[in-house]
This record gives structure tokens, sequence and C-alpha cells, in this order.
């Protein structure tokens, strides 16, 4: 199955499918075999850049309905 991405409300990032999630330098996290996960969205995980749960204790509230996006400027 390819990677689906849902914005969750008022949570996490959730990543289903096959997919490998890489730090800036290309090194790929050791994801134990799971096949879906949570990025924290909050930014006050202890466990960055995946989700603790920590945005109920914060209060973090954001929500991401899905919408059109404008086509890209043209490059240079």
């Amino acid at each position: 199955m390819p990677a689906k991405i849902t914005i969750n409300p008022n949570g996490s990032i959730r990543v289903e499918g096959d997919f490998v999630i890489t730090d800036s330098e290309g090194n790929a996290f050791g994801l134990g075999g799971r096949a879906s996960i949570g990025l924290c969205r909050c930014g006050h995980s202890e466990n960055k850049p995946f989700c603790d749960g920590s945005h109920r204790k914060q209060g973090f509230q954001s929500l991401c309905p899905a919408r059109e996006l404008p086509p890209p400027a043209p490059k240079a």
C-alpha cells in the first residue's frame, strides 16, 4: 500500500503504508517494523519527530481541512 498521510484534528500527523522516515542527512529512523506512525506537529513531544501525546496536555488545537493548493510558481 502506498503511503497515506492524515492530518489529525488537534493532534499528530499519521503516516501509514509503505514509507521511510529520514533525518536531514538521509539516515533512516529505525521504526521497529511499524506500518504506521504518528509525527508530532505541536512541538511539545519528548520523542521528536514522533508524537508522544503531549498535544493533549498542552491543549494544542489545529484543524486543517483538505483544500486545493494553487499551481506552483514557474521556475525562473
